[in-house]
């Protein structure tokens, strides 16, 4: 079972390309002497990797149980 659900998933993870979005507009900007740097880019599309993958997990339990199915097949030559 997935920890998070679809929608919480879904909802952080357009949070966060939201939060992109602002980045990419206005990272660092400075007035005289006084420098604001936003978000580190780096750890907000690390943010977007983690709910990227905590959404497909809650998408695979959604569909199948979350649980990855493997087979054994042992060829026999009759």
């Amino acid at each position: 079972m997935a920890m998070f659900s679809k929608k919480l998933c879904e909802q952080k993870l357009n949070t966060w390309l939201e939060a992109e979005e602002r980045i990419a507009t206005g990272q660092r900007y400075q007035i005289g002497t006084r420098m604001l740097t936003r978000a580190n880019l780096k750890e907000v599309r690390e943010e977007m990797e983690y709910w990227a993958a905590k959404l497909a997990e809650a998408k695979a339990a959604e569909t199948d149980g979350g649980r990855n199915r493997v087979y054994r097949v042992v060829p026999r030559d009759l």
